[in-house]
């Protein structure tokens, strides 16, 4: 999470950078990096599956935008172009008008227009980015986290932008064949609104002894400080044990993500130590399990020893009676990389931040 210090206890030092997914080890959660300018603090956890106690008691959803920007990820917008003298023989024939749109002329098609330039190959339905996105990670969350076996699918942001239409409860097997196109009762929204998708969940699954809920979008949130301020709230109940643990993920798709609303609300500091929320860059996702990384036992131990080692090949740090889940070591500020020695094999991570 590009996180801030306040969310690993400390609130003296600087601002921390998360690496990005794509250049994580895959045996790693997630690589948090302070430069105090002396020397490069480093945070990271192991990646893996919620065990033991942690794994018990999950009820889970996916949340599916379903705002007009999202209408070329679900493959319902038309791209192409009609050749000039087709075109010519549509307006002809009454298939297509021409009117005026805010001071601009424009041509609009009629259904008999549209669907012969289907049918001649000049249109075609973009490609729905979402369906096959939505089905693993429906089918991976039922099959390994749900408490009951299945879980709760909703598209939101509808109609006026508050609107939720539910999709159903489903098994995994379900999952992998689940029509994802959008919603069907409602047209898509004219606005992005994330807090009544987020209530839902919390609400419904109010006694669920804890909660993982994913939310897929392109990242144009317009009621963000409304969810800041709810998250806020939320964080300080399940710290003081008012209501129990909840995570959400938001999966960013698309090429006009919007990723510095996403890391505000990874960022966002609650006042105590419960971490919220979480994002990720589908494209960058190296594995479902990933949505975990956040999801830590700081005190299970995955491991009966470990040795770090910096890029000079200097071991800075031994783990001789277990090494845990959640990581922190201090680092030269010229080291490059660093690996984990565990189970005989070395893991390498680079701690440089790709340009640009």
């Amino acid at each position: 999470m590009t996180a801030q210090s306040q969310k690993h206890g400390s609130f003296n030092k600087p601002r921390s950078q998360q690496l990005p997914s794509s250049i994580v080890a895959k045996e790693f959660g997630e690589v948090n990096v302070w430069n105090t300018g002396q020397e490069l603090q480093i945070v990271f956890t192991i990646l893996m599956e919620p065990q033991g106690a942690v794994a018990e008691g999950w009820k889970t959803g996916v949340a599916l935008d379903a705002s007009a920007s999202m209408k070329s990820s679900y493959g319902r917008r038309l791209e192409g172009k009609v050749p000039p003298d087709v075109m010519e023989d549509y307006e002809k024939k009454g298939w297509v008008e021409s009117r005026v749109e805010d001071g601009n002329r424009v041509k609009s098609f009629q259904k008999a227009g549209y669907e012969d330039a289907i049918k001649q190959g000049y249109f075609k339905p973009t490609t729905n980015i979402v369906q096959p996105l939505a089905r693993n990670f429906m089918a991976y969350l039922a099959s390994n986290l749900d408490a009951d076996g299945g879980t709760t699918v909703i598209y939101w942001a509808c109609g006026k932008g508050t609107e939720i239409e539910f999709l159903g409860d489903f098994t995994e097997t379900q999952c992998h064949t689940l029509d994802v196109s959008g919603p069907a009762s409602v047209c898509l929204g004219t606005i992005t609104r994330l807090m009544p998708a987020v209530k839902y969940f919390v609400d419904r699954f109010v006694n669920a002894k804890r909660g993982m809920y994913i939310f897929i979008t392109d990242g144009r949130i317009d009621d963000l400080d409304d969810v800041k301020k709810y998250t806020v709230q939320l964080a300080k109940e399940i710290a003081f044990g008012k209501r129990n643990y909840v995570k959400c993920v938001l999966i960013g798709i698309g090429d006009g993500i919007d990723a510095h609303q996403l890391e505000e609300l990874d960022d966002l500091d609650t006042g105590s130590n419960v971490d919220i929320w979480d994002y990720k860059i589908a494209s960058e996702m190296q594995g479902l399990v990933q949505i975990f990384a956040e999801v830590v036992d700081e005190n299970q131990i995955v491991a009966p020893t470990g040795i770090i080692y910096d890029s000079d090949g200097n071991a800075v740090k031994k783990y001789t009676d277990g090494l845990p889940a959640k990581v922190s070591v201090s680092l030269p500020s010229t080291c490059q990389w660093f690996e984990l020695e565990v189970y005989g094999q070395k893991i390498r991570q680079t701690v440089i931040f790709p340009q640009g």
